[in-house]
């Protein structure tokens, strides 16, 4: 929306700066580590973070097997037209830490791609709420396909917002 009534005053222009590394496109050296040593290379800072850590300041808390913790911080960047923090923020993060979950238990050379995620938002998020912590967890992985839940919490412990998902667990393909 670029228009404004007359008697709505404009709001103050902002802006925010994201940095970020261009993604690593050496799938071999990438998938080279187990899930679990990937992500924990770009927790020590030993290789870049994906771009969308950028984007909505997502850092690592702790990882093991199955188990992700990470914090984001919520800003008015993230606002929706009501003023609030747009359900996507929540929805990527509870995507990430689902996904991260079940990538921590795959061995070098396997993948994941997320096949659903449901989202339950239980309470709003504002640039007030501050810095929110997201538990993503395995509850099932099998051969080909993992389930995960996730939660996100504010500084309180409140949930703000629970997650379900389904992840496609991706083998190489066999030698011919």
């Amino acid at each position: 929306m670029t228009s404004h009534s007359s008697e709505t005053p404009a709001s103050a222009e902002r802006s925010r700066t994201i940095h970020y590394h261009a993604p690593d496109t050496d799938k071999q050296a990438l998938f080279a580590r187990s899930g679990l040593e990937q992500l924990q290379a770009v927790a020590t800072g030993k290789i870049p973070g994906p771009p969308i850590s950028g984007h909505i300041g997502l850092d690592t808390v702790s990882l093991a097997e199955g188990d992700v913790v990470m914090t984001a911080v919520p800003d008015e960047s993230h606002y929706n037209l009501i003023g609030s923090v747009h359900g996507g923020f929540f929805a990527t993060v509870l995507d990430t830490v689902c996904g991260c979950a079940v990538h921590t238990t795959l061995p070098a050379g396997v993948g994941y791609t997320s096949l659903e995620i449901k989202v339950s938002f239980l309470r709003p998020i504002t640039a007030d709420t501050g810095p929110v912590t997201a538990h993503g967890w395995v509850t099932k992985r099998g051969k080909g396909v993992a389930f995960a839940d996730a939660d996100i919490r504010d500084q309180n412990g409140r949930v703000l917002a629970t997650a379900s998902s389904t992840c496609l667990i991706i083998h190489p393909r066999a030698a011919s």
